[in-house]
């Protein structure tokens, strides 16, 4: 039997560190990828957007270790973020203005063929899911700006505020990009203060 991989541990960038800011590089990676808008806090969007990429994540799991060999640990939830008004995110935190894709990062041999037979096993199990409204695709982001949050949701704003507002531009950088967070714990267990979550910022020089 093939061993697992757990590409949190393989691709250089989920790996970040708490009060600082590193640059990176990000390979180009495919997703698993669903649209939406508004407060994910109160939205049922965002909630039936989760519920729809999980199951096509780990259908695509079960189908690479049984016809592929090839076993590997399911990616944790991912969400770019933008607005029209920048502040959204930083002071005003307006969330009702939040546009979102959230991810599912997918290992390099899934292709849209599985991805295809995923979607018709999931919806035959549950047709109530929006499974047919994620999408499989890459997604290249290239140089970012990135560091460990360790609290609440909420609590990032000041985080944020430092990332763009002085780190970025007192390194020669600019902002090029979405807004992208990786969820390395579960919102809906444990303490919001011990969440960890990595923060990013697509970069270019200025």
């Amino acid at each position: 039997m093939a061993d697992k991989v757990d590409f949190k541990k393989k691709i250089d960038a989920y790996r970040a560190r708490k009060g600082r800011f590193d640059v990176i590089e990000v390979p180009e990676l495919s997703y698993l990828m669903i649209d939406g808008h508004g407060d994910p806090n109160t939205s049922p969007e965002f909630t039936t957007a989760v519920e729809a990429l999980y199951p096509l994540a780990y259908t695509l799991k079960f189908t690479s270790k049984r016809k592929l060999d090839r076993d590997y640990t399911v990616m944790p939830l991912e969400g770019l973020w933008w607005a029209d008004d920048h502040a959204a995110f930083t002071a005003a935190r307006d969330k009702s203005q939040w546009e979102w894709t959230l991810m599912i990062m997918q290992p390099e041999w899934i292709d849209h063929e599985l991805f295809a037979d995923a979607v018709a096993t999931a919806a035959a199990k549950n047709p109530e899911v929006r499974v047919h409204e994620v999408r499989f695709g890459s997604y290249a982001e290239g140089r970012c700006v990135q560091t460990l949050h360790i609290g609440a949701f909420h609590d990032e704003a000041p985080v944020l505020a430092e990332m763009h507002d002085v780190f970025i531009p007192q390194n020669g950088l600019q902002m090029t990009g979405k807004h992208h967070e990786i969820y390395f714990s579960d919102p809906r267990k444990g303490a919001p203060e011990r969440r960890r979550t990595i923060l990013r910022q697509p970069v270019a020089t200025a």
